[in-house]
């Protein structure tokens, strides 16, 4: 038999509220600690305001806070993928920066997506 973490989670209901609790300390965690996750969360408070007072159906609505969204969660992995391999040594390593730089990546792509996303809802409803 393998052994089983002391963290692994709960079952039922205590589950449920367990994970909800370790969701909200993850987002305090990366609104002290990430500023990135901080600009991030800023650009989804204001895209989702404009996004909501624009005159585009709800779907469209729904894709432009959606990838909005995205980007917020490929940073969130970004910066668990950053935190486990600092954790693991802060010595410089060559599989170290690929793991840092394969994150960072992910989100350059998610921004890309939402950047796309933006620019093709408003090009097809305003020009």
């Amino acid at each position: 038999m393998e052994p089983v973490s002391e963290f692994k989670s709960k079952s039922g209901l205590r589950r449920i509220f367990s994970a909800f609790s370790y969701s909200l300390a993850g987002f305090r965690a990366a609104w002290k600690h990430e500023h990135a996750f901080r600009q991030e969360l800023m650009l989804l408070l204001i895209g989702g305001a404009i996004a909501l007072a624009l005159r585009i159906s709800a779907f469209e609505k729904l894709m432009l806070i959606g990838v909005l969204v995205l980007v917020l969660i490929v940073e969130l992995i970004n910066s668990a993928i950053e935190a486990v391999v600092d954790r693991i040594s802060l010595e410089r390593h060559p599989l170290s920066k690929n793991a840092k730089d394969y994150g960072s990546a992910a989100v350059l792509l998610a921004l890309l997506l939402a950047a796309a996303a933006w620019a093709v809802v408003l090009f097809n409803r305003f020009y």
